[in-house]
């Protein structure tokens, strides 16, 4: 990775004719992501909770560069009947796809339960990105250069997986339950790397994380001493969207990216910079852990990716 203070996304090589799925599209690290590949040709699914801000989200790019190619999808990753909807609609309109990027996320509310009662942020962030990867894993499979993009944090770091309180009935903390939902995108990126090497597929699976970036996830659902920690407090630090989508975006197009990698910030800690390759928490590749949830997964999504066991 040569040169990496000074990649941009003026370096993003040409992405015409590809196809991009980003989730959480609208607004924030989703919303720059688009930006920076409608800029470079890239045909961009925006796949959002809210479709009138998607169209919203379009306007503004469209009349930045007229001749971007975008559309809008609807998809509630926190509902995995939404999530089935989104793959089936986007099975009877595209025949393959070239990039998924597993952007979307909530951070922090009050303990809330989603549409099939897991808790939401476990649900948004994990289950539903689960989902919709094995869901798209044909469309990804027939794919040029395929991959798919997996965005965890720092915190995964400091997190634990609480298989016997997943939806925190017993003790419930929103930064405990955001950090598990980021460590659990980190084991899920890392499995799904592995297994698909072992199935010889030819999708690479990256994860990236954005550094510490301004955005509406640190004010639309965080409550009490979170949100103004990192709504307020912390918020003059914080990287612009645009400068923090440069790890997913280059996650998703350069060249030389490898599956299994992780990006992030090459600055302190990581809260800001250029992409480089950074280490992923020996707890995100532990084995046990990886196939527990894996395999937890496809149980309360009911989706199957059909791999052999990774070794």
């Amino acid at each position: 990775m040569s040169d990496k203070r000074r990649w941009t996304a003026e370096q993003i090589p040409d992405q015409s004719k590809r196809v991009f799925v980003v989730t959480g599209a609208n607004s924030g690290l989703g919303l720059a992501t688009t930006r920076a590949l409608a800029r470079k040709g890239a045909h961009v699914i925006l796949a959002v909770r809210d479709e009138a801000k998607g169209r919203r989200a379009v306007e503004q790019l469209t009349a930045e560069h007229p001749r971007a190619e975008l559309e809008v999808r609807k998809v509630d990753l926190a509902d995995l009947d939404s999530v089935r909807a989104f793959s089936a609609q986007l099975h009877s309109d595209h025949s393959r796809l070239d990039v998924l990027i597993n952007n979307a996320g909530l951070m922090a509310p009050p303990r809330t339960l989603g549409v099939q009662g897991h808790e939401v942020q476990f649900a948004a962030n994990h289950l539903g990105h689960f989902a919709l990867t094995g869901l798209l894993l044909d469309l990804l499979e027939a794919g040029d250069n395929p991959r798919v993009v997996t965005v965890s944090s720092p915190n995964h770091r400091q997190a634990s997986i609480f298989f016997d309180d997943l939806n925190g009935e017993r003790k419930y903390s929103p930064m405990g339950y955001y950090n598990q939902s980021k460590l659990a995108n980190a084991v899920f990126g890392w499995q799904l790397h592995q297994r698909l090497v072992a199935a010889g597929s030819p999708v690479r699976s990256v994860l990236a994380h954005p550094g510490y970036t301004s955005t509406n996830l640190q004010t639309s659902s965080p409550v009490g001493m979170v949100k103004f920690v990192f709504g307020r407090l912390l918020l003059p630090l914080a990287q612009t969207p645009d400068q923090g989508a440069l790890s997913q975006l280059y996650a998703a197009t350069a060249p030389d990216v490898e599956g299994g990698q992780f990006i992030g910030p090459d600055g302190m800690g990581e809260l800001r910079g250029a992409p480089k390759r950074v280490e992923l928490a020996p707890r995100a590749a532990d084995a046990a852990t990886g196939s527990r949830l894996w395999e937890l997964s496809e149980e309360l999504t009911s989706v199957r990716f059909g791999f052999p066991a990774a070794a």
